[in-house]
């Protein structure tokens, strides 16, 4: 017996209306991996936070001993410390949750981490050498009967730092970024903390850049009375270095928010305010000298002496390092524009699509 399409029952409303589920992408958890990271990062929170002590007892030493030494460095490299502690806690217990925010901040950190973390370990194999051949010559002055120390032994001391810093600034962001760049972390974060965040609103690259901007306001405002100030071929102390600063942190928190906001104004505001950063830069190094801009800050003979005999103040080796760093922050902003590409206007069919049809007047 054959039905007709009149006597095949038509499926009830419900059954049409069901929703098909849509199944999530294939992944390997990664919950446990997420959680032995996140230990990591609070145990470097912590350790950052056991830093502080030692900092006041070096300031208070220091002052002992050199009578006129700024405390304005310690309470910086204090609050330093106290924020490096307090990001990485806070991270780690958002990875060990797997929060989205965490997925993406963490994953910003490490690349932030590796590309300062490559700088440093070049800064450091050009540097320690020669800094550790001036202070035994300098100690072999206070001391002349003292026996010499051997060069196997140096080269073994230096190769020593060298690893070690090489393998705490380069390799371990390195497994970092190589863990939190996988899908596999990215689908779990998401999964397991399935509502939107704030982080989810921007691109990861322009999200970097708005931190960053971020962190440099909070910088400038505490190294206002604290660092001399490069400007277009001298160094600004005191009351103009300070209002130089804050100029400085206001662009900053600016371009941070703009960043946030994805505000194109904020592209152009950095990119103009960074290039006149870079000149300025570039015409203080050449001519100005960086030694008697701290010696009008009140630091004593000693201190200046001290920071003479240091290879990273010799020859504008600082402030060459600095424009290095400040070209490359440079190339990356100029590369974020991409994020900043005005909105394609819509068609004439897409507005056309979108207006409602007229309807005829009655007879």
């Amino acid at each position: 017996m054959e039905l007709s399409g009149a006597d095949i029952p038509a499926p009830s409303a419900s059954l049409a209306a069901a929703p098909v589920p849509v199944s999530a992408p294939a992944y390997k958890d990664r919950s446990t991996a997420l959680v032995i990271f996140g230990i990591m990062e609070i145990a470097g929170g912590a350790l950052a936070a056991l830093a502080v002590p030692f900092v006041l007892i070096a300031a208070v030493l220091g002052r002992s001993v050199s009578g006129s030494l700024p405390i304005a460095g310690f309470a910086l490299a204090s609050l330093s410390y106290l924020a490096l502690a307090a990001v990485l806690i806070t991270f780690g217990i958002g990875a060990i949750q797997a929060k989205r925010w965490a997925w993406a901040l963490n994953l910003i950190l490490s690349w932030i981490w590796l590309i300062m973390g490559v700088l440093t370990t070049l800064f450091l194999v050009i540097l320690l050498p020669q800094g550790f051949l001036t202070g035994m010559r300098a100690a072999a002055a206070q001391n002349p009967g003292a026996r010499p120390v051997p060069p196997s032994v140096m080269a073994a001391v230096l190769t020593f730092f060298i690893v070690g810093f090489a393998a705490l600034l380069v390799l371990l962001p390195l497994a970092f970024l190589l863990f939190y760049r996988t899908t596999d972390v990215e689908q779990t974060c998401k999964q397991r903390d399935p509502v939107e965040r704030w982080t989810d609103r921007r691109p990861l690259p322009v999200l970097a850049f708005a931190l960053l901007a971020a962190v440099g306001c909070v910088y400038y405002l505490l190294t206002s009375f604290s660092a001399p100030a490069p400007f277009f071929g001298r160094y600004l102390t005191g009351l103009p270095a300070a209002a130089f600063f804050l100029v400085l942190a206001i662009i900053d928190a600016y371009v941070a928010y703009s960043f946030f906001r994805m505000n194109v104004a904020g592209w152009w505001i950095a990119v103009i305010a960074m290039g006149v950063r870079i000149l300025s830069a570039l015409f203080t190094v050449r001519s100005a000298n960086l030694l008697q801009a701290y010696s009008r800050m009140g630091w004593s003979q000693r201190q200046i002496d001290k920071m003479r005999g240091n290879p990273m103040f010799r020859g504008g080796f600082l402030m060459w390092w600095t424009m290095a760093f400040l070209l490359l922050y440079f190339g990356f902003l100029l590369w974020l524009k991409r994020y900043f590409r005005p909105a394609t206007p819509p068609s004439y069919t897409e507005i056309s699509a979108e207006l409602p049809n007229p309807v005829p007047p009655e007879s």
